[in-house]
């Protein structure tokens, strides 16, 4: 009886550079390579057409997972707690993905025995980094390998050994853009983006319409129960559902559109376009929600911690034992992030229009400055004196060492 040959397990696209990995991986490393592909909502071609050409393009086994769900529900709605905004404003679109897609990875190389997992990264970008770091952290045992990084597998070698070997993918289309796309947002890089003087053209986009002429504005109301979507207008929603819903809406006014210069982990700068009108409006209501119902000082130090979430996720780090107790502190501000958030969706802009709360700190009687008025005013003179109480005493020191700041020449100048 023959010894099984080593195996390798590959996440797999569908397209040109994965379908031309499954063979040259085989032939670089004579092992046999099992597919993984994941949906995350990207949409396109079905995962069982996808699992099919894995299979006529040389693979042992395809694994494919229906992960939508798992991807809203496990990675989309602890950025959304997060507000999750990399650089104020990227929010995280491939970062969150990546971690779906080792999950299951690194599951499929459990169930078929593979020692190697592989992806189709380059090396100059962070997903590298992100898959590599993942599956190490679920798999310590496991090898990673990048075909195009590490077997010199170019873009032209990979049409060349398609038609060579007649593969049933299609290599004559030339999409001049990278894109990376999901439920929570579209990534899209390169090709005449990289000057960055140039203005992204109408062909960039799907996510989105053009904000410049935008149909009637659309009012919507996001119900929220501890910092999770759960209903659209009054109807009960999941999170897939709520993002998918958002997409959809506020998509079509033009929301969500982001054109940045990015610092990639790798110490370069990259020119990012991203859409993500679902995800940016959902992050502007729940921040609104969070500002009705968080204490002020748990407020400004969750700004801290998910500052640090955000980044760590963004490096690849979303199985480390910092994010694990990070996303403690996080959840544990969402206790009371529950109630109701009216937007008025309209011009490539979400804008909050009405706020209600059960579990509101918002006092109608203490902020009104109309009859009614609960506050007590002469409580602020001693608030104040003992507040300012520090800076007199350290503006007297300076004084009586002549430190202090005369003002006496440039106030009568």
């Amino acid at each position: 009886m023959s010894e099984q040959k080593d195996r390798v397990v590959l996440a797999y696209s569908g397209g040109l550079d994965t379908s031309v990995a499954i063979g040259w991986i085989a032939e670089q490393t004579g092992a046999e390579v099992v597919t993984v592909s994941v949906d995350v909502g990207q949409g396109g071609e079905d995962l069982e057409v996808i699992r099919q050409r894995a299979i006529d393009c040389g693979a042992v086994e395809a694994y494919i997972a229906d992960a939508r769900d798992e991807f809203a529900n496990e990675y989309c709605m602890p950025a959304l707690a997060a507000n999750g905004l990399y650089m104020d404003a990227y929010p995280l679109v491939s970062a969150i993905s990546r971690p779906t897609i080792v999950k299951h990875l690194v599951t499929a190389a459990r169930r078929f025995g593979a020692s190697t997992v592989a992806h189709g990264c380059t090396g100059k970008g962070n997903d590298q980094v992100r898959f590599e770091v993942g599956i190490t952290s679920l798999g310590p045992d496991l090898k990673c390998l990048s075909p195009v990084r590490d077997l010199a597998l170019t873009r032209e070698f990979a049409i060349e050994y398609a038609n060579k070997h007649d593969l049933p993918i299609e290599t004559t289309k030339n999409n001049p853009f990278s894109i990376d796309q999901n439920v929570w947002g579209r990534a899209i890089e390169t090709g005449f983006l990289e000057d960055i003087w140039n203005a992204p053209t109408k062909d960039v986009y799907q996510y989105t319409d053009d904000p410049t002429y935008p149909p009637l504005p659309d009012e919507v109301i996001i119900s929220f129960d501890k910092g999770i979507p759960v209903a659209i207008d009054g109807q009960k929603v999941t999170p897939l559902e709520a993002i998918q819903i958002l997409n959809r809406r506020a998509g079509a006014q033009g929301i969500g559109r982001i054109d940045i210069v990015e610092d990639r982990m790798v110490g370069i700068k990259s020119r990012e376009i991203y859409e993500a009108p679902g995800a940016m409006t959902l992050i502007e209501a729940h921040r609104e929600l969070e500002n009705v119902t968080l204490d002020r000082e748990q407020a400004r130090f969750k700004r801290t911690v998910a500052d640090q979430w955000t980044n760590i996720v963004y490096e690849g780090q979303w199985f480390s034992p910092l994010k694990k107790s990070l996303d403690a502190f996080i959840e544990s501000t969402q206790e009371y992030v529950s109630g109701d958030i009216r937007m008025t969706l309209h011009g490539g802009r979400a804008t909050v229009t009405g706020r209600r709360s059960d579990t509101s700190l918002y006092d109608f009687n203490l902020a009104t400055y109309d009859a009614g008025d609960t506050f007590d005013q002469a409580s602020a003179r001693g608030f104040i004196e003992i507040t300012g109480l520090p800076s007199k005493l350290a503006a007297a020191r300076d004084v009586s060492f002549g430190n202090g700041e005369d003002l006496g020449e440039s106030v009568l100048s």
